[in-house]
């Protein structure tokens, strides 16, 4: 079977398992992205299936995936919302996090060790696949992308974040991030991994999906926040695309 897991990307992931749930641990930079993220990813998926984000399950009917799902930072939310969730990561030591998390919570997910491409061979296929800064980490991404796009249903709503190719994104997400605030273990990001904007439209489109929108995450420093903006792709930035 083919896949586009990169065994050293896994081993890094792996190595910080136990700490997903910190907020003040290795992951503190996700769980300060987490509420812009999951604005960008509720407000798509409302607007694409017409659900009302003020009702108690807006969600519900909904098959969502979220790859690369760590220890369930964006798997729980979507289960809150009434959404059937399937999470899946490469690194195994994730799982059990994950699942021990979900029970903790009341939650009902289905928590797998695999990976994109051995779910697409078995056929699954959903409405919603969650791909966040997860591209710059695989071995292929036009073929990682592909097998994405073979997880959706015709209509589906394909979510993919990563981070830009330049030197600004080298200053904050490298030398910032792991060297100067230490957010994040050194090591963790290669620059030379980073995908522009443009570069990822291509492809999506060559995977068969259609882009549709795309929004850069800034950060504050004076607010400590971070905010979704229409102009600034500098350095994070997220996409949604359909698979027509």
């Amino acid at each position: 079977m083919q896949t586009t897991v990169e065994p050293s990307e896994i081993a890094k992931f792996e190595a910080m398992a136990a700490e997903w749930w910190d907020p003040e641990g290795k992951f503190k930079p996700l769980h300060m992205l987490n509420p812009c993220r999951l604005d960008y990813i509720t407000d798509q998926i409302a607007g694409e299936y017409d659900r009302d984000l003020s009702a108690q399950l807006p969600f519900e009917g909904l098959r969502v995936l979220d790859i690369g799902c760590g220890g369930g930072l964006l798997c729980e939310p979507m289960a809150r919302l009434g959404a059937t969730v399937v999470g899946v990561d490469a690194a195994a030591r994730n799982i059990p996090v994950a699942q021990a998390h979900a029970a903790q919570s009341g939650l009902e997910i289905d928590y797998r060790h695999t990976t994109a491409e051995a779910l697409a061979d078995a056929g699954e296929q959903f409405d919603v696949v969650l791909n966040m800064e997860v591209v710059e980490h695989v071995a292929d991404p036009q073929d990682y992308i592909d097998a994405c796009a073979r997880l959706l249903r015709p209509g589906g709503l394909h979510l993919c974040s990563t981070i830009n190719r330049n030197a600004k994104s080298f200053a904050m997400a490298i030398v910032g991030a792991e060297y100067v605030m230490r957010w994040l273990p050194k090591g963790t990001h290669e620059w030379k991994r980073f995908i522009t904007p443009d570069e990822l439209y291509d492809h999506l489109r060559a995977a068969g999906l259609e882009p549709v929108d795309r929004k850069g995450y800034v950060f504050n420093p004076v607010t400590w926040r971070w905010s979704l903006s229409d102009r600034d792709l500098s350095v994070n930035y997220v996409t949604a695309a359909l698979r027509p």
